[in-house]
């Protein structure tokens, strides 16, 4: 993939960058819900059954935890039929090499696995009040998934909407500093995520404060997700402040208004989610702050990503010779 690539002018092409961009926006949303449905604990609303609701299509009589499961199962199905969609379209109105094609392909195959990865937890019983330490690495290995599903989905709407392919080799320390951050932040949000389920799980109701929270995660009964809700908070210090520095760095290596403008954006999502975070163990992790601050994760994971991506296609003059990111 080569050059800047443009989709088709023709009506069904002019259809495309704007499916892609609510394929985005629909699966934040229902990430969200699906957060919902870990907080107010109907993971189980379906009992042991997937992809059957309660052994049947349709649950008769549903309780409300029951209501909660089997509309996040719809809505995640939901998202699989635009993934398709997204798919056919793109075949249709780009030409072969398109990268829209491959940004595509890639969320298809994503959702699919993020669909597979909940049905993992539901067939096991990794729901609902289940402290098995399995149920904190599927929680993250969902999160991952997750970030990665949202990245392709940014990529397929960038690709859609004209904008350029990406050259992953030969980008020197600006390539290489930039997979350790995308790196980082997932690896933060696997922690998040098992961090969030230990909240749901084992945190008091009592008055306790952070420090005898954090002797209580320790003690010798303690499970092994209590003991890594630690990690999360010592590697959001540890990320943020490299996200601080590689937005200067890129804004060096790669100065222009792209980069510029997105290192700014995620400049000021960190700072909220750093409020957010701070905010949600002081309050003891209700559920509206964990959405809000799962929210602000994944603005902060795409506002990483777009940073990421100007700078690799953005035309860098070093050394009296342009450069610039083309192909994948």
């Amino acid at each position: 993939m080569s050059g800047t690539l443009t989709v088709p002018r023709a009506r069904a092409g002019a259809w495309l960058p704007r499916l892609a961009w609510a394929a985005l926006i629909y699966n934040v949303l229902v990430i969200l819900w699906g957060a919902v449905v870990r907080i107010t604990g109907a993971g189980a609303g379906c009992g042991d059954h997937w992809p059957l609701c309660n052994g049947v299509v349709v649950p008769q009589s549903p309780t409300l935890h029951t209501v909660i499961e089997f509309s996040h199962r719809l809505t995640s199905g939901a998202s699989g039929l635009l993934a398709i969609a997204l798919v056919a379209l793109a075949f249709r109105v780009t030409g072969k090499g398109h990268p829209a094609r491959l940004g595509a392909v890639l969320s298809f195959a994503l959702i699919l696995l993020e669909g597979l990865v909940g049905g993992v937890q539901v067939l096991l019983g990794l729901t609902a009040d289940s402290t098995d330490p399995a149920r904190g690495f599927v929680q993250g290995v969902h999160l991952a998934n997750t970030f990665l599903l949202l990245a392709a989905l940014l990529l397929t709407a960038l690709w859609a909407s004209g904008a350029p392919g990406l050259r992953l080799r030969r980008q020197g320390l600006v390539g290489g500093w930039s997979y350790v951050g995308l790196g980082l932040m997932l690896v933060l949000g696997m922690a998040g995520a098992v961090t969030a389920l230990g909240d749901l799980l084992f945190l008091p109701a009592d008055g306790s404060t952070p420090i005898e929270t954090v002797k209580r995660d320790f003690a010798v009964t303690a499970s092994v997700i209590e003991n890594l809700r630690v990690v999360h908070p010592m590697l959001a210090v540890l990320t943020s402040a490299f996200l601080v520095w590689l937005g200067v760095f890129l804004r060096r290596e790669r100065p222009g208004a792209e980069v510029s403008r997105w290192s700014g954006v995620l400049w000021g999502v960190l700072a909220a989610q750093m409020v957010a975070g701070f905010a949600n163990v002081a309050l003891k992790a209700p559920g509206w702050m964990q959405l809000v601050h799962l929210l602000l994760a994944l603005g902060l994971w795409l506002a990483l990503v777009m940073l990421v991506y100007r700078a690799l296609t953005d035309l860098s003059v070093q050394g009296g010779r342009a450069r610039v990111g083309g192909n994948v």
